[in-house]
């Protein structure tokens, strides 16, 4: 089997700006709120938009492949197929970082979003993100999850869902040393980011920990539980009810957090519905995201084809900008390289509206998991 390549871990070449006066931020705040005028915008987001709920993003200036250069996500045939990939290098490290993404919630830029649909800007929402935080602060404001949700598992012989907050209980039980350490992480602020960065824990946008020395080889993970009470469907387990790998039946009722692994297709139900909105839409503003991965960049540039707007918030330079700013780019074109809640907190402003900062979410979440990013 050919390992898939992570597409673009080294930063893109620095970002144009446009218009050209937009280098302080409140000409950039201007910039945006003029770009929105059209009030028929899609925003696109990725993992740089919740970096203020203090979760790690990919390609930032602190994001995880210039920070760990070693990482490497597992990957859906991994996943799928081996027993020990699936307990080593996923379920153990989720065990550890789901506290942190359970913990996250929405910042200013998820609230400025919320806000600028509210106020008619904007109606929909196409996200990388896997951390559910949008779903969480604007459940009026309609969002595609492009890479899928950390608020569920699926089980990959029945498809039956399962809560990922429940999950995180079952494992609990399975693993109570695990659980006994964790809560004493939790406890010591040892998941805090100024104490992740110092004691060499590497925590990635995607709910997982790697924590030096832990004996990820002894934990364990339950199999789906309508499978195992399943009549027609044998699944292994040992005495504490563990799932139990045996030859062709090793896959049966294996639980996957619902988003797209590395490897994996987009479901194609959320890409048709993000496809829908850029064709329907008069324009697309790119918001905190490299837009590294394919199944993003084909929606800026199919509204670039399209001859529509296209506007870029992001520090940092993104794919495709030699692209989207060319002298044959039809449609308004926005680039600004400021920080994501700074700029849209602006334009809420800007347009009479307020960010309340601390505002708790409206839609409580449950999940974890690892997907593409962004």
């Amino acid at each position: 089997m050919v390992t898939p390549r992570i597409p673009y871990v080294l930063p893109f070449p620095p970002p144009p700006t446009h218009p050209k006066n937009a280098t302080t931020l409140t000409a950039a705040i201007d910039a945006v709120t003029n770009f929105l005028e059209s009030r028929n915008i899609v925003i696109l987001t990725g993992a740089g938009v919740s970096v203020e709920s203090g979760l790690a993003d990919y390609r930032g200036g602190r994001g995880t492949y210039r920070l760990n250069r070693t990482y490497r996500p597992i990957f859906y045939e991994e996943f799928a197929r081996n027993h020990e990939a699936r307990k080593r290098r996923y379920w153990a490290r989720s065990f550890l970082g789901w506290p942190i993404m359970e913990k996250a919630k929405p910042n200013r830029a998820h609230l400025s979003i919320s806000m600028l649909g509210k106020l008619g800007v904007l109606n929909h929402v196409i996200t990388q993100n896997v951390d559910s935080l949008h779903y969480a602060c604007h459940p009026h404001l309609r969002t595609t999850e492009l890479h899928g949700t950390l608020r569920t598992l699926t089980c990959l012989t029945c498809r039956s869902p399962y809560p990922r907050a429940e999950f995180q209980k079952a494992l609990a039980e399975l693993n109570p040393k695990w659980a006994e350490f964790l809560h004493t992480a939790i406890e010591a602020g040892i998941f805090d980011n100024d104490y992740r960065r110092e004691g060499g824990i590497k925590t990635n946008p995607d709910g997982d920990v790697d924590v030096p020395g832990a004996p990820y080889t002894k934990f364990r993970y339950p199999p789906c539980p309508t499978c195992l009470n399943s009549d027609d469907i044998r699944v292994l387990v040992d005495a504490q009810g563990s799932h139990k790998p045996d030859g062709r039946l090793a896959t049966n009722g294996v639980l996957k957090p619902s988003v797209t692994f590395f490897g994996e297709s987009v479901a194609p139900e959320a890409k048709a519905e993000a496809e829908e909105m850029v064709d329907k839409c008069g324009g697309i503003l790119v918001v905190g995201t490299s837009l590294a991965t394919y199944s993003a960049y084909r929606l800026a540039k199919a509204s670039h084809d399209a001859g529509k707007d296209v506007g870029i918030v992001n520090l940092g330079g993104v794919r495709g900008e030699d692209l989207f700013f060319s002298r044959e780019a039809k449609g308004k074109r926005l680039r600004v390289d400021f920080g994501v809640g700074d700029v849209l907190a602006g334009v809420v402003m800007n347009l009479g509206g307020e960010v309340t900062e601390g505002v708790g979410s409206e839609t409580p979440l449950g999940g974890g998991g690892a997907g593409l990013g962004g």
